[in-house]
């Protein structure tokens, strides 16, 4: 009786190893051939529904260049155009500045629960300065919790532009961010539409300038004022490349149940369980208090961060216990900004962090890091306490008129904190 109990639990193990997702040899960065298009598995969930003249809801996760009232409000009407009989739904899930490791934690308030038939991804500009092993992450974390949610969901790549990446293109080669999110659209089958490419040929042919100081000959395309954010005519010609991009795939897509993809991972530390979590009055103390409906800032950021949190009291802290690997906030930067002393599992910090930077002539959203690769089956412990002293407001000096005055005004003077949720990739613990 007691050998057959060992020979079931060795059994019971052996099944539940079997079962689980084993990478044999992780993956290895190289460039990838830089493609107009590559429908890959496509996007026949969608087509499906579009044909049949379906509710379609659309969802544009990504940073400023899709925040904009360009490509993504043009192609949401270019579907609709396209597809009379169907009825458009657009899910605006673009922050600027932000990039994809955000973007898997917000995932799920900004796009999830708006149940997605299709999911545009935008994060090839800002993860530029990431290395592949960290977009491999929270990319594949954002895969996979999409088709967690739904595994009909349908999921395609848009890398778009900034100047500098002209530099890789022209060699016929997708610049870093692009060839990392290339090889994990490879290995889950995911289309991808590189509108950058397009940029780089039109101006690589004489006929757009990616920015001009002077005003650019007749027929002439200019670009952006920046080298990042299109005006206009580029996100007209980014939406041009899309409708293409769809029209191929039309004829190409077939329905597709996503859910067998998710046995194998590109990468094992995928950011699945990415997730916020709202703050609660225990973890507080001080003068924190919730920023009521009609404040300006609950107003303009609320819709994204729900519940804002404030405080400025030196002392006034926030603590919470997690089991996990990665905790962070979810606040706000702006002007009147304090900085804090982090404490996790009893160490200090060495520096105050400042929620003031060179941009902060206005508020904005951010993340906060708090700590990262930790045990994930430890439970570990984290203070974020207000510092009597406001951070240095020199770093914003520049974008003033007159320096001198204005960085003693109210504007600039507070220690203020203010936090919407908390990052987590764990749990918290009572």
């Amino acid at each position: 009786m007691y050998t057959t109990t060992i020979k079931l639990t060795v059994l019971t193990l052996l099944a539940m190893f079997s079962m689980a997702p084993v990478q044999a040899d992780p993956p290895e960065y190289h460039a990838v051939k830089a493609e107009l298009v590559k429908p890959r598995q496509g996007i026949g969930n969608t087509i499906k529904k579009l044909k049949s003249g379906d509710d379609v809801s659309v969802a544009y996760l990504g940073g400023s260049i899709t925040a904009a009232n360009g490509w993504r409000v043009k192609t949401t009407k270019w579907l609709q155009s396209a597809f009379p009989k169907a009825k458009i739904h657009e899910i605006h899930a673009a922050i600027g500045g932000t990039g994809s490791d955000l973007g898997a934690f917000r995932l799920e308030h900004d796009v999830l629960q708006h149940h997605p038939d299709l999911v545009f991804v935008e994060f090839a500009v800002n993860d530029g300065g990431r290395e592949p092993e960290s977009i491999w992450e929270s990319m594949d974390g954002i895969v996979r919790q999409i088709w967690k949610a739904n595994p009909k969901t349908d999921i395609c790549f848009v890398y778009t532009f900034r100047v500098n990446y002209e530099n890789d293109l022209r060699k016929g080669e997708n610049p870093r961010a692009a060839s990392a999110m290339e090889l994990l659209a490879d290995h889950y089958g995911i289309p991808s539409i590189n509108v950058a490419l397009k940029t780089a040929e039109l101006e690589q042919q004489g006929k757009l300038k990616f920015t001009s100081e002077t005003p650019v000959a007749e027929g002439i395309v200019l670009f952006s004022k920046d080298g990042v954010h299109p005006l206009d005519e580029g996100h007209e010609i980014y939406t041009e490349v899309i409708a293409d991009a769809f029209k191929q795939m039309e004829t190409t897509s077939q329905p597709v149940d996503h859910s067998s993809k998710l046995k194998q991972p590109f990468v094992m530390g995928h950011w699945t369980d990415a997730k916020m979590v709202p703050l609660e009055t225990s973890m507080l103390s001080g003068n924190w208090k919730e920023l009521p409906a009609d404040n300006v800032l609950q107003k303009r950021f609320g819709g994204r961060m729900g519940q804002i949190w404030e405080a400025d009291a030196p002392g006034s802290k926030l603590t919470f216990r997690f089991r996990g690997s990665q905790a962070a906030l979810y606040d706000l930067l702006g002007p009147d900004g304090g900085q804090v002393q982090i404490t996790v599992d009893g160490k200090p910090r060495e520096k105050l962090t400042p929620r003031f930077d060179s941009y902060c002539t206005y508020h904005r959203i951010s993340t906060l890091k708090l700590a990262e690769g930790l045990d994930p089956h430890q439970v570990h412990t984290v203070t974020v306490e207000i510092d009597a002293e406001q951070p240095d407001r020199n770093p914003v000096a520049f974008r003033l008129k007159n320096p001198a005055e204005e960085l003693k005004s109210p504007k600039y003077q507070g220690t203020r904190i203010r936090v919407g949720k908390i990052m987590l990739r764990g749990e918290l613990v009572p």
